[in-house]
């Protein structure tokens, strides 16, 4: 009977030699490689770029990373994983597809139906060949790792997309819809009277947060809340997300709306630099102002801690939206939301929670430094009324905080500077300082009505 030797034997029949090389090296070092590529790309090279040029570098990274991958097991094991050469290219194909055709809304929020059942799918087929291909048990570990997030982000990428958006998720809007010129803005006002009061949001808020606050100002005279372009029920558009257009835009929706002034202004955040560019800009249509835990013209200048916290955000918000596009809002909504009137809160963490809420904060937090420039045009009120409420904790925890909000104070001869044992949101959120703001507002109406002092308090 003839035997065989393993050298004699066919080539066809021989077992498989062994696995030699650094497997579990190698996927670490490739995994790592990138995913700090991504972020590299991310938060250092793109910060301040659309999130769709955002997303197209980290893709192009992470291909990197497969690539990688694919060719070190190659060149130093006996087992090359060429399957990561399929994944390498999904991805820099995509990759390079977003950073080229850089799509904005409503594509952004359109497109998950596409690359989130692809995620899914990529992430499968990764774990398949992982099992089928890689010999070692930490190397697969490693990619099983890599390939469940995937798989999770693209099943929290169909969640997302299957709420909807926020708009439509929210139910109809309680005011209408306004066109301002290609693009449509939300304005919710009730009551009746002069002055009109109007509410303007600050970074990252949207009408509904006002609800504490517009019912019982209704009572004493008209008030509108809006949501700018890109927040809340109002329709996005292509302008830069400064305060000049800000400004601009809601001069033109209340001028199409019908709404006569002057007005009174009621800014919180950062929307009271919006009301101090609109008031540079259209003088004889601002009867007077309050300014609720404000930013400041001179914020940069003035708050020591603005210039890091500015540069932290810019980076740290370049990915945000995307991630809420594989369903964290989701997560944070089911967690709770503001405490607010009726619906108001549950619409406010849907705008707020949300890939569109995110972009449109990126936005405005972007435009920061040249919406204080524009505000700074703004250098005095005369003796039109103005109260200025201060949240103490910020006056505790920012340096300068304080002295900013007194400038401020300082723009009108007619002032009242108040500091309340209030956070920043409390202003509109916390029933007693929801009730702080109505006063404010309503003293500023009357001292506009009687053409006399501030009452003080």
């Amino acid at each position: 009977m003839r035997t065989f030797t393993a050298s004699t034997m066919p080539v066809s029949t021989r077992p498989p030699a062994p696995p030699t090389g650094p497997f579990a090296r190698i996927t670490l070092a490739s995994m790592s490689a990138g995913a700090l590529a991504g972020a590299a790309s991310t938060f250092v090279v793109l910060p301040s770029a659309s999130e769709a040029r955002v997303v197209g570098g980290a893709l192009v990274a992470f291909a990197a990373g497969w690539v990688l991958f694919a060719s070190l097991t190659t060149r130093y094991t006996n087992r090359p994983q060429t399957w990561a050469y399929l994944p390498a290219a999904a991805l820099a194909v995509s990759g390079a597809a977003m950073a080229l055709l850089d799509p904005g809304e409503p594509a952004m929020s359109r497109l998950p139906w596409v690359w989130a059942p692809a995620l899914v799918a990529l992430g499968l087929w990764s774990v398949w060949r992982t099992r089928r291909d890689l010999p070692r048990r930490v190397a697969r570990l490693m990619v099983y790792s890599v390939a469940a997030l995937v798989v999770a982000a693209g099943l929290g990428g169909v969640a997302q997309v299957a709420v909807g958006d926020p708009q439509t998720a929210t139910g109809p809007a309680p005011g209408r819809l306004v066109d301002v010129g290609g693009y449509r803005l939300h304005l919710h006002c009730v009551g009746t009277g002069a002055p009109t009061v109007v509410l303007l949001n600050g970074l990252g808020e949207t009408s509904p947060q006002w609800a504490r606050v517009l019912p019982p100002v209704g009572d004493k005279t008209r008030v509108c809340a809006y949501d700018r372009a890109g927040q809340g029920w109002s329709e996005d558009s292509s302008k830069p997300s400064d305060a000049t257009t800000a400004a601009t835009d809601l001069h033109e929706l209340l001028t199409v709306a019908g709404e006569s002034g002057p007005f009174v202004l009621v800014g919180h955040s950062s929307g009271g630099v919006h009301a101090m560019t609109y008031t540079h800009l259209y003088p004889s249509q601002v009867a007077g102002l309050v300014l609720l835990d404000s930013a400041s013209p001179n914020q940069a200048k003035v708050v020591t801690s603005f210039n890091g916290e500015y540069q932290v955000m810019r980076r740290g918000l370049a990915a945000v939206p995307t991630l809420f596009r594989f369903g964290v809002g989701l997560l944070m909504q089911a967690l709770g939301a503001p405490d607010l009137p009726g619906n108001a809160g549950r619409q406010a963490a849907a705008f707020a929670d949300s890939p569109r809420g995110w972009a449109g904060e990126r936005a405005e937090q972007a435009e920061l430094p040249t919406a204080f420039a524009q505000s700074q045009a703004m250098t005095g009120l005369g003796d039109r009324p103005l109260v200025v409420l201060t949240a103490k904790a910020n006056v505790d925890s920012k340096p300068g905080w304080a002295t900013a909000q007194e400038q401020m104070a300082a723009l009108s001869t007619n002032s009242r500077h108040t500091v309340a044992e209030m956070d920043h949101v409390g202003f509109l959120h916390n029933p007693t300082g929801a009730a702080q703001s109505v006063t404010a507002i309503a003293d500023v109406v009357t001292a506009t009505r009687t053409q006399g002092s501030v009452t003080a308090r």
